[in-house]
């Protein structure tokens, strides 16, 4: 026995010691865990029994502490509690005897009732302040990964690190950059951004339907963006058909994310390598540029079925020079040139079917003809004359990348 700070006597502080080491080390063992994750704890739960107060400052930032600590090792929230409820209720048929040797008499029913209380608020509190500091942990945890993943995709992207730092960082990721890869973009009207839960949904569809490939995502300048590894032996060839339905999964999740139903995605080609990853990048952004300028039907603008496009924006200054050489004219036509410039496209779109261009237009055969003779007296140019049909038909083209005639041509 021992003399307690009201003068009475108690037991034995190292056999109160005794108690919560052994509660604790039969707590641990029962869920296979280490008791250190239970320090203080059982200590703090005697003092409450012994004096009803609640637990202090110092004691809930202790299980605060403790379980950040847990949520470190990767030890699960459920089971935390499932051990420290264990401890509890080990230590709580011992406390009743422990407190009466302080008190020196047996505990009356009130009394016991009050501790119970007490005991069973600070565990309760005691809980709040270990899951409190698991979830902060994880947090954290949290936005370190979305740091280095953003830092990550920046560098591969941008090309801002050198090769090693990129192929060393990119495992966690499931990417092997020295592998083939392409890339997806998808847009909406509204901006993806890092704060969305980019991955799950999109992750778990592609796995169940293409198998455990590699797939990087992340949200850049407004879009979400996908990198996808390949087996070696995909190489450069084109896409098959499965490739077309990866892209539309990163479209329908833009979509979610956005909460939009109109999408778009930019495919970019094969390559192999970090440069690779990069430059497959660019061309599925300018794919989704060159889909949008052109007014392309179809969701998913692959950067391989839109070379000749790419050729014609490289020197915009030549385009305009076509544009305003071969269309030029239909600026001073009734109306403005956009009708019959829509007409021209539609006829060539039709594959030069003048009945199937009225319908896509919603105009009369008849007024589709007028429209195609005022081109040709205007332009010098006739639709239907093989002589004149590539001109024409690039000008037409060229006027669309442009946005002529909303916007003024820029030509040298």
């Amino acid at each position: 026995m021992t003399t307690t700070a009201s003068g009475g006597t108690g037991p034995d502080p190292r056999a109160v010691d005794a108690v919560v080491a052994q509660v604790a080390a039969a707590s641990a063992g029962e869920h296979g865990m280490p008791a250190a994750l239970l320090d203080g704890y059982l200590t703090a739960l005697w003092a409450v029994a012994c004096t009803g107060r609640r637990l202090s400052r110092d004691e809930e930032a202790a299980c605060r502490r403790l379980g950040g600590e847990a949520a470190a090792t990767g030890l699960a929230l459920p089971a935390l509690v499932d051990i420290y409820m264990t401890a509890s209720r080990r230590l709580w048929p011992r406390l009743p005897d422990l407190v009466a040797e302080v008190r020196r008499r047996p505990l009356r029913p009130p009394e016991l009732i009050s501790i119970g209380e007490a005991v069973w608020r600070a565990a309760d509190t005691a809980l709040a302040a270990l899951a409190a500091g698991y979830v902060e942990a994880q947090r954290q945890v949290v936005r370190r990964e979305e740091a280095f993943r953003r830092e990550f995709v920046e560098d591969l992207l941008s090309g801002h690190a050198d090769v090693g730092s990129l192929v060393e960082r990119a495992g966690p990721f499931g990417l092997t950059l020295t592998a083939p890869h392409f890339v997806a973009v998808a847009a909406t009207d509204r901006p993806v951004d890092s704060g969305m839960q980019l991955t799950g949904g999109l992750t778990d569809d592609v796995r169940s339907r293409f198998g455990d490939r590699g797939l990087l995502t992340a949200a850049k300048d407004g879009q979400l963006v996908c990198v996808f590894s390949l087996p070696p032996r995909a190489g450069g060839h084109p896409p098959g058909p499965d490739w077309y339905d990866l892209a539309e999964l990163v479209g329908r999740a833009a979509a979610r994310l956005t909460r939009r139903s109109d999408w778009r995605v930019g495919v970019g080609r094969v390559h192999p390598g970090p440069g690779g990853v990069r430059r497959s990048y660019r061309e599925a952004l300018e794919a989704i540029d060159l889909a949008e300028r052109l007014s392309l039907p179809q969701r998913v603008a692959h950067a391989r079925d839109l070379l000749v496009y790419r050729v014609l924006v490289r020197d915009e200054a030549a385009m305009a020079d076509l544009v305003e050489a071969v269309l030029g004219p239909l600026a001073t036509a009734r109306g403005g040139a956009e009708p019959l410039l829509r007409t021209v496209e539609a006829w060539f779109a039709s594959g030069g079917n003048t009945a199937e261009a009225a319908r896509r237009l919603h105009l009369s055969v008849r007024a589709v003809t007028y429209r195609l003779q005022r081109v040709a007296e205007l332009t010098g140019h006739t639709a239907g004359d093989a002589e004149h049909r590539l001109a024409l038909h690039v000008a037409v083209t060229g006027a669309r990348l442009l946005d002529w005639p909303r916007r003024p041509l820029v030509a040298d």
